[in-house]
């Protein structure tokens, strides 16, 4: 009997998923001045001059509010930025990232 190839396929599951993302948190605080708030906005997370200023009073009157949402290495990386020129400004402001959450009913894709 000649050797043959086998009919049998080898069958790969790949399970593919997007890549969780993440929200980048600016906080309020009595020293950052709106100014810097609106300047970082519009130079670190790229919004316009309105959705910055929008931003900032929504921040400023819920003392925290989401300025976007990236992967985690991209979401880091505005983070620091947007904290290492206001430490260099001489202003505390807190920014944090944090996990985007799904809701409840919605199956994780």
């Amino acid at each position: 009997m000649a050797k043959g190839q086998s009919s049998l396929k080898e069958k790969q599951n790949i399970d593919l998923r997007e890549p969780r993302r993440y929200k980048v948190v600016m906080h309020n605080d009595d020293f950052t001045t709106m100014e810097f708030v609106v300047m970082v906005l519009s130079t670190v997370f790229h919004k316009s001059e309105a959705e910055a200023e929008r931003i900032m009073l929504l921040i400023h009157h819920s003392d925290k509010a989401v300025v976007g949402v990236y992967s985690l290495d991209i979401a880091a990386t505005k983070a620091a930025k947007a904290t290492e020129m206001a430490r260099a400004e001489g202003f505390p402001l807190r920014i944090s990232v944090e996990p985007e959450t799904q809701f409840p009913d919605t199956p994780p894709f």
